[in-house]
């Protein structure tokens, strides 16, 4: 080891013992890092810049402007050269600087390299692994770089870290004033006081075990047992997202209630003919007439998005959790139903067997696999491809389980994404 490593490592062996332990069994030497120049110097791992090559200190002031000034504990997510948190630590007002390593190996390797014991010693920071933690912290800022490179220890954050830093973006597509937004809640103004409150549906089911069915391809290998447990005198209420409905009915499984929230649904997803007896949960901004043709009673609700606010103020129906995806108000209609127990279906945010979507063409609900350039873990610990809006609504399914405690969820299948705070259903895992 370099003197250097030496000397980084005691201050972190006297104030974190067991962090230096763990940081000693990191291969370093699997970092294929080079030297890039410009300006200044930095290193580049697979082409990728840990920081600037041409002012590191100055980069990082203006991440660090990016943080308010009147916080008196902030996160850095990535250690990068050290640039950031000493950057940071000039604050007279920071009492506390969590810096979460994102990449283990990485870091182990920048203190071989440069002395980092300007940052380490300050009192203030506290270091720690990232994936030791549940969840993310704010207020935060996220190294870019490791970003990219974090480690598969620490990959579960670095998800919630990138849906946290996207969902700006993610919701510019729900302006209250556009004007298209604005013309689809006018249009769908007449079925919603036409129809019940969704908040009529809660506690009608209290203590019931509910099924949560997704169109994940995983819900392919489920169809036959589902069609023998629908059969049954005594049995789990089957609740279905919009994109699952079809597929079920052709594989001649009715389901008890569908959820719908997306504009974009329309008959090809919900076709209507034999929809008798089945209720229509949905939210204001599906397709009045797919609503009008719908044969089942329905249910209207809102989510606590802000292009509901006036319609809230004005006609009050009960809120379902919306996280990005319709298994988020579904799985919550199930809890306000009363279910103690849940088991998830088709709920992948992955495509497992290189396919999208049970019961639809690769591309027909969205891009298809080939353009898949992210991943998750499966229930197997093996990488499985994903879009990144998937891993977004995976991690927030996984706080809002986390959130309820009070139900016991349950995954039926190995082949998608590792939820956690489930476990997998015995009698349909292998």
């Amino acid at each position: 080891m370099s003197e250097c490593f030496e000397d980084n490592a005691q201050v972190i062996e006297r104030r974190w013992p067991a962090l230096h332990t763990r940081l000693m069994l990191e291969d370093s030497a699997s970092v294929q890092a080079e030297l890039s120049e410009g300006l200044g110097s930095t290193l580049s791992i697979g082409g990728i810049q840990l920081t600037s090559r041409h002012d590191r200190v100055l980069e990082a002031r203006v991440q660090a402007a990016s943080l308010p000034v009147d916080k008196a504990q902030l996160h850095v997510y990535g250690t990068g050269l050290g640039d950031l948190p000493t950057v940071l630590l000039e604050r007279a007002g920071l009492e506390r600087l969590y810096v979460h390593i994102l990449n283990g190996a990485l870091f182990a390797l920048v203190l071989q390299l440069l002395d980092q014991r300007h940052w380490l010693d300050d009192p203030r920071v506290e270091l720690l692994y990232a994936g030791d933690q549940t969840d993310i912290y704010t207020p935060f800022f996220a190294l870019p770089s490791e970003m990219v490179l974090a480690d598969d220890f620490n990959a579960k954050i670095r998800d919630r870290l990138v849906s946290e830093v996207h969902l700006n973006f993610n919701n510019r597509d729900f302006d209250p004033q556009s004007p298209t937004i604005l013309q689809r809640l006018q249009d769908s103004l007449e079925v919603l006081l036409a129809d019940d409150d969704v908040a009529k549906l809660f506690g009608t089911h209290a203590g019931r075990e509910i099924y949560v069915i997704g169109t994940g391809p995983s819900l392919e290998s489920h169809f036959e047992q589902l069609a023998a447990v629908r059969k049954q005198a005594q049995r789990p209420l089957f609740i279905c997202v919009d994109t699952a409905y079809r597929p079920l009915r052709e594989h001649g499984i009715k389901p008890d209630l569908v959820v719908s929230i997306d504009q974009r649904i329309s008959f090809r997803h919900l076709p209507f003919e034999e929809s008798d007896g089945i209720p229509l949960v949905y939210l204001p901004m599906s397709d009045p007439q797919v609503l009008k043709a719908w044969k089942g009673k329905r249910y209207g609700g809102y989510s606590a998005s802000p292009i509901y606010a006036s319609l809230r103020r004005q006609h009050a129906r009960a809120e379902l959790y919306v996280g990005g995806s319709v298994i988020h108000p579904a799985v919550d209609l199930a809890v306000k139903m009363g279910a103690e127990r849940i088991t998830l279906f088709g709920a992948d945010f992955a495509f497992p067997m290189n396919k999208t979507h049970a019961g639809w063409g690769d591309g027909d609900l969205g891009p298809g696999v080939n353009l898949a350039r992210h991943w998750v873990r499966d229930g197997h610990g093996e990488r499985v491809r994903t879009q990144l809006n998937f891993r977004s609504y995976l991690c927030e399914l996984e706080r809002y389980i986390a959130g309820h405690p009070e139900v016991r969820f349950f995954n039926s299948s190995r082949a998608g994404a590792m939820i956690v705070g489930t476990q997998f259903n015995q009698e349909f895992v292998q």
